[in-house]
């Protein structure tokens, strides 16, 4: 049983190695080929002298070498930080330096917009450049971080064989960076045991298994969008990466694959409730998902009737709990504003300001507890200790509380 985030690949390449495991622009990915490419850029990472837990930084587009980077870098015992592509320079120019990242996977194009930057991430060492020119790779110097070509890094990785960083399922294994929308970014630290836990929980109330093919279009620096991955992988489905344009892209993409699951944001689905929807991708969707605010009841009703054979999951959660609730499609009518119920794994309780329970039609707080509540928010105590409190009290008995985390949320 998968126990850390890069054993949900290890483990179907054991089990279904021909299987597609990903799909992007038409080329398709195994499970076995990926988990070579996953093995390999371990041996890269450490290689480059990367220590346990720490980061590795992937600002890349959806494509198969930012899947192998981030799993690659949780493979090898350290820990990934997606990079939202489309976040300006000086954006992630922060992100890198406020995480201390020591290596960065990019492009060619978002590496000469950073340069300028790089004096002010001076934990940086390692650059790896996924479509390097001859005149980007294999430099450095005194002043910056080496820059290396993913072909060739990848190609020595995979002849090498290096002893990962040990590490448990309660240790690091990725950083998501919060929006920052109200300030500067926060950087959510999660552990291997919330991501393989929640890969899980969804894809049981989703219903997913191995004849699923997921479409990414959310970006994976989001946590539903990364969790397109980790929840296919957990059931041994195959995950379509898209980087659209327009919504015509999505329903393309789903028709011409086969998709039968998608998560949105309300944005996106307000764009396909317009969208005119082709014959295969109607027949072929199982599920669609809403996730990142509340669906306005008009575009369910177009989506439902374009749709009118695939199952709607309205869902509530929080990057610092990954997903919290879930509304069963069969409650769609008698329920419409409903958050539902706690995703399996979850407990999700309603506390009133001294931390009981409150009585039906009280308000309280969203108190989320469980295995997917994260490890807190990197370097910043103070924020730390305001959202991550111990849960209200179960087991009085209990030597050690139990942290979870207080939504905010009434």
């Amino acid at each position: 049983m998968s126990h850390l985030l890069a054993d949900l690949i290890a483990d179907n390449a054991r089990l279904q190695p021909d299987r597609a495991a990903l799909v992007c622009r038409g080329e398709r990915l195994s499970y076995g080929a990926l988990a070579e490419r996953v093995a390999g850029f371990a041996n890269v990472v450490l290689d480059r002298e990367v220590g346990a837990g720490e980061r590795v930084g992937v600002f890349l587009e959806k494509r198969f070498e930012t899947v192998v980077a981030m799993f690659g870098a949780a493979a090898a015992g350290t820990a990934f930080v997606p990079v939202n592509p489309l976040l300006r320079p000086r954006q992630v120019a922060y992100i890198l330096r406020d995480c201390g990242a020591r290596l960065l996977v990019t492009s060619s194009a978002r590496l000469a917009g950073l340069l300028p930057l790089l004096d002010d991430c001076p934990a940086l060492r390692t650059v790896i450049v996924v479509d390097a020119t001859d005149g980007d790779a294999n430099s450095s110097s005194d002043a910056g971080p080496a820059v290396l070509d993913w072909h060739d890094a990848l190609s020595e990785g995979m002849r090498a064989s290096r002893p990962p960083h040990r590490r448990i399922d309660a240790d690091m294994v990725a950083i998501l960076y919060t929006s920052g929308s109200t300030g500067m970014p926060k950087g959510v630290v999660l552990s291997h045991r919330n991501m393989v836990a929640g890969a899980r929980s969804v894809a049981e109330y989703l219903g997913n298994h191995a004849d699923d093919r997921l479409l990414a279009a959310l970006p994976l620096s989001f946590d539903a969008g990364f969790s397109q991955l980790t929840t296919a992988f957990a059931a041994g489905a195959s995950v379509v990466l898209i980087n659209y344009l327009v919504p015509r892209d999505v329903t393309d993409a789903i028709a011409a694959e086969g998709v039968t699951g998608l998560t949105g944001v309300p944005p996106l689905y307000v764009q396909l409730s317009r969208a005119a929807w082709p014959e295969a991708a109607v027949a072929s969707l199982r599920y669609i998902a809403n996730t990142g605010g509340s669906l306005p009841r008009a575009t369910l009703e177009r989506l439902r009737a374009a749709l009118p054979r695939t199952r709607v999951f309205l869902m509530y959660g929080l990057t610092e709990a990954f997903r919290s609730t879930y509304l069963p499609p069969e409650e769609l009518d008698r329920r419409p504003g409903s958050i539902g119920k706690a995703i399996p794994n979850a407990e999700i309780l309603v506390v009133d300001r001294e931390g009981l329970p409150c009585q039906p039609g009280e308000v309280g707080e969203l108190v989320h507890r469980g295995a997917l509540v994260s490890l807190g928010y990197w370097d910043d105590a103070d924020r730390t200790r305001e959202r991550f409190r111990p849960a209200p009290a179960r087991d009085p008995a209990l030597a050690l509380p139990e942290i979870a985390v207080w939504s905010g949320d009434l």
